[in-house]
């Protein structure tokens, strides 16, 4: 065990908690729901930019992308530049329409906003089913990752960084809420920037520069220089595959998409897509190229997502390298924390006060059931993390095509399309995610594709035939709690 790689985590660690206990003294008065949900809606630009970018970035575009690229060389560098143009697709296509319905219908959840536009408990339900199942396998990812971190890079047995990285998680999640989180995304943030940085110049140097790595990758296997990789992994099927489950289908994330309905104003909504997308620019070409030029100084690894926290002992005095490793630790907390507080405030919100309103009033008991779940959460999530497979972007990407083939199309349609019915959501939200479980399960990929695709597409097209034979929306009023 590295006590000068542990030292500067702990620091980290203490400032978190540190922004968590500031977080709960700035609550505001109001809804004890949107405050510890939501954060009042009161996130400016540069807060709303980090946080949503930290929450889409998260284990494996940390640990999981650069083994990607590390295995299959320059050309995962490519693919994973497809994900730019994610964030001002989030805040574009959601952001101020999403807002707007979200304020009118004082909605708190991803649920909320489908119940205020469908009125369909049914679809409430299934969206909700659908929700927790996916993020059992989202946030098990992101728990692997960081227990990965403190194995490779501390000398920290798995089982106890384990311990150690879900109850932290858990704790500051659950005392501290949204406000929290987000103030933390926004610190996690800047470690992350600073960290990609650190790390690539460190790699490159060590390599002997730039040239000389690819020089040695060149001479590992010439395919790892090659936009297809090694086996020619990357076709043209794969690369629109991926597109749309990493750039268009990140719409359809419920955990990214509660994000646009907290920010304070329309100014922050355009600072953040310009902001966001520069540090997803400079965070994805970071760490997914040292992962793929660590294969010049770590040519035999057998597990290539230890490629990261590898290089970090590597490469970096041990007192950089524990001040870097905060910046992996930022991306998956970030991302953990955004999903611990949507699955929380689904069992809440939308499945115990839908069979139980009347405790809408009860704060203290919201406040202690709203902690305890989270918490709770987090220490499942642990169980679940204990047998890790070697590689995490692939069970990571699997939850992520679940969440997108439910949720996608009856938030798209619902905000753009004022015929769209609960029919129709409904039957696009069963197709959607069936066909994805049936074809994800099996691992089939039709001519290539992966399963998203076709499952998005039956997904419209169920919708369209389910919305013929349902009502026409009523118009609906804002509920007066």
């Amino acid at each position: 065990m590295n006590s000068e790689i542990i030292l500067p985590l702990l620091i980290y660690l203490v400032l978190i908690a540190a922004l968590s206990v500031f977080a709960v003294r700035k609550r505001r008065e109001g809804s004890f729901l949107t405050e510890y949900f939501l954060g009042s809606r009161s996130m400016g630009g540069f807060v709303l930019a980090m946080t949503i970018t930290t929450t889409y970035i998260s284990a494996s575009s940390f640990i999981g992308g650069p083994g990607a690229a590390y295995k299959y060389g320059l050309g995962w560098v490519l693919l994973a530049m497809v994900q730019v143009p994610a964030v001002w697709l989030s805040l574009g296509v959601l952001g101020k329409k999403f807002a707007i319905l979200a304020r009118q219908h004082n909605a708190v959840t991803l649920n909320d906003m489908l119940y205020a536009r469908y009125r369909s408990p049914l679809l409430i339900w299934l969206a909700s089913l659908s929700l927790l199942i996916a993020f059992i396998g989202a946030m098990t990812v992101q728990f692997i990752g960081g227990a990965r971190l403190l194995e490779t890079a501390a000398g920290i047995p798995y089982d106890t960084g384990l311990l150690i990285f879900g109850g932290t998680i858990a704790l500051y999640t659950a005392f501290g809420g949204f406000r929290a989180s987000v103030l933390n995304d926004a610190m996690q943030g800047v470690v992350m920037l600073i960290g990609t940085f650190l790390l690539l110049f460190a790699v490159i140097h060590q390599a002997g520069g730039l040239s000389t790595a690819v020089q040695k990758l060149h001479d590992i296997d010439p395919a790892l220089l090659s936009p297809q990789g090694p086996g020619e992994v990357i076709t043209p099927t794969f690369l629109s595959s991926f597109i749309v489950l990493v750039c268009f289908g990140v719409i359809g994330l419920p955990h990214t998409a509660v994000r646009c309905i907290s920010y304070r104003d329309s100014k922050a909504v355009h600072r953040a897509i310009i902001l966001g997308t520069i540090v997803v620019v400079v965070l994805m070409l970071g760490m997914h190229l040292a992962g793929a030029l660590g294969r010049a100084l770590l040519p035999n690894l057998t597990v290539p997502d230890s490629v990261i926290p590898t290089l970090m002992i590597t490469v970096l005095p041990p007192l950089a390298a524990g001040l870097f490793l905060a910046a992996p630790m930022a991306a998956i907390m970030s991302t953990i924390n955004a999903q611990l507080l949507q699955a929380s405030a689904t069992l809440i919100k939308d499945l115990y006060l839908r069979v139980a309103p009347h405790q809408m009033e009860n704060e203290a008991r919201l406040r202690l059931l709203s902690g305890t779940i989270t918490f709770a959460l987090g220490l499942l999530l642990l169980i679940a993390a204990w047998n890790p497979p070697d590689m995490i972007i692939w069970l990571n990407l699997l939850a992520f095509g679940g969440l997108e083939a439910v949720f996608l199309w009856p938030l798209v349609l619902g905000l753009y399309w004022e015929r769209a019915n609960a029919a129709g959501a409904i039957t696009g939200m069963v197709v959607g995610g069936g066909c994805y479980a049936f074809l994800a399960s099996l691992k089939l990929q039709i001519l290539g594709f992966h399963p998203i695709v076709p499952s998005l597409l039956l997904s419209l097209l169920a919708f369209l035939v389910g919305n013929l034979f349902g009502r026409a929306p009523q118009p609906v009023d804002a509920p007066q709690h």
